[in-house]
């Protein structure tokens, strides 16, 4: 099994590259590519994948790992 890669962008979304499965609450699968942006901002018209609103709401949030 291949692993799945996460990239955090600052002021932006967590990519999401590999074989995955992004499932609701409910545990229905959301229809997904092989890579995909999550939003973290919270704005997005298309939750929960990112549609570059964080630019227009001036997200800011740039943790890294340690």
């Amino acid at each position: 099994m291949s692993k799945v890669k996460i990239t955090k962008y600052d002021d932006g979304p967590f990519v999401i590259q590999g074989n995955f499965e992004l499932v609701d609450g409910s545990g229905n699968a959301f229809q997904t590519s092989d890579t995909i942006a999550v939003c973290r901002c919270g704005n997005t018209k298309t939750q929960p994948f990112c549609d570059g609103t964080h630019k227009a709401c001036e997200f800011k949030e740039t943790s890294s790992a340690r």
